[in-house]
């Protein structure tokens, strides 16, 4: 695994893992549990918040390493599934599908892999709606309908802005 991609789990644990203490820690002194009581809650507050920013961390290194020199993240967008799952992901996983627009295009991820990524010259992006659609080199990509409001007037706008029609 690339350096990189270590720091940005090592990273997102301590950035999740101090918060979660100094919460445990404050309420503990306000309700006078004995310190005992309260380390003991810190520690495993810190073990399974510090667990999942390392996810977390991981998960933007490995998006971070497909940008090209020079390109930028611009924004990321959260994609319905196309279908409903039978069991739901657990909250570490975080959302299954995110579309994550660039300076030089975009990129379709299932958490950590990559789907498809096309420079911004070649999209044609239609806003449908609350549905945003794809097309590349004539044939579309795909249809998605986006969990935030207004983000499919915020990603056309992007794409125009650099270059899709």
């Amino acid at each position: 695994m690339d350096w990189r991609i270590r720091r940005a789990g090592l990273s997102g644990a301590v950035v999740t893992a101090l918060p979660a203490v100094v919460a445990v820690v404050s309420y503990g002194a306000k309700a006078d549990l004995p310190w005992w009581a309260v380390v003991a809650v810190a520690l495993l507050t810190a073990g399974l918040a510090g667990w999942t920013g390392a996810q977390i961390g991981r998960r933007r290194g490995i998006r971070n390493e497909v940008l090209e020199p020079g390109e930028k993240m611009l924004a990321t967008y959260t994609v319905r599934p196309p279908y409903t799952e039978h069991t739901p992901p657990a909250a570490h996983e975080g959302p299954q599908y995110q579309l994550r627009v660039t300076t030089h295009g975009m990129q379709m991820w299932e958490r950590s892999a990559l789907l498809w990524r096309h420079p911004w010259p070649e999209l044609r992006v239609i806003a449908d709606g609350p549905r945003l659609r794809i097309h590349h080199e004539e044939r579309e990509v795909g249809t998605m309908l986006l969990e935030q409001p207004g983000a499919v007037h915020e990603i056309r706008h992007a794409a125009r802005r650099h270059g899709a029609t």
